[in-house]
């Protein structure tokens, strides 16, 4: 990102010190292992942190509450982002160990995948989200991304709890064969659950979770496949979004007053 982004008391921005990217951390053990139901291992459980390898090698988007941080920034929302041309010289993609990725390592230009998504629970009125996603927006210019991609998640590991709205998914935006990843073979779960002749789209899209219908929104297809991961307690698909395919509308929306 260029600049902090700012809506009153809120800042958007690029964690710069492992204090910053520690709050983001915590926040996202709040929201996947108290909330959602993740399983912890007993050092995330003890420090009510969550962690992985790829956090040092990623850029974690901040929404930062000014008013409540106190010698510690007050993290209300965050993502995680991961460059191609990073993840090249690291260890790959964190999605990689559910999808067969090759497809989109074929794609020229540079991609970025999204991640680690979550909101505090006290932000969740769509102002924070809206943020990210202003900040993702300054972020696909800065460094000339032309896709990004990522695992995102249903709640729960019963897929039949929301087989409505995958096999929606399935049927009405399957990624282009050039650029669809597909589940693993030995974690494969088939997204198309719903008779035809039974699925209602009202039904469907009442079952998708909020991110992923912002994703459609900007043009985002799906990859073949979700995967159960029991961890988490979800049930992930791969979405993708060209960035050629955000509009010059949505770009405006999300974008800081006063940029180009």
């Amino acid at each position: 990102m260029k600049d902090i982004i700012q809506n009153g008391d809120l800042l958007v921005y690029l964690a710069d010190n492992p204090l910053e990217v520690e709050a983001a951390q915590r926040l996202r053990y709040q929201v996947f292992y108290e909330e959602m139901g993740a399983v912890p291992s007993l050092t995330a459980r003890r420090e009510k942190i969550d962690t992985d390898p790829f956090d040092h090698v990623c850029d974690h988007l901040l929404v930062v509450d000014k008013s409540r941080s106190n010698g510690k920034p007050f993290v209300a929302g965050t993502y995680r982002l991961l460059r191609r041309s990073v993840a090249n010289r690291a260890d790959g993609f964190y999605s990689r160990n559910e999808f067969d990725l090759t497809s989109l390592m074929d794609y020229p230009g540079e991609i970025v995948e999204l991640g680690r998504s979550c909101v505090h629970a006290e932000y969740r009125s769509g102002t924070v989200m809206q943020l990210l996603w202003r900040g993702i927006a300054d972020y696909l210019d800065q460094h000339g991304i032309e896709m990004m991609f990522g695992c995102a998640s249903f709640p729960g590991a019963d897929p039949d709890a929301f087989r409505a709205g995958l096999s929606y998914l399935h049927r009405n935006h399957l990624a282009p064969e050039e650029i669809r990843p597909r589940a693993r073979d030995t974690r494969f779960v088939d997204m198309d659950r719903h008779a035809p002749d039974a699925l209602d789209r009202r039904s469907a899209l009442s079952e998708l979770p909020p991110l992923i219908k912002g994703y459609l929104r900007v043009g985002g297809v799906v990859g073949d496949g979700a995967v159960i991961d029991e961890q988490f307690n979800t049930t992930d698909i791969c979405v993708i979004v060209e960035c050629t395919n955000i509009t010059e509308r949505y770009r405006r929306h999300y974008r800081p007053s006063g940029t180009s």
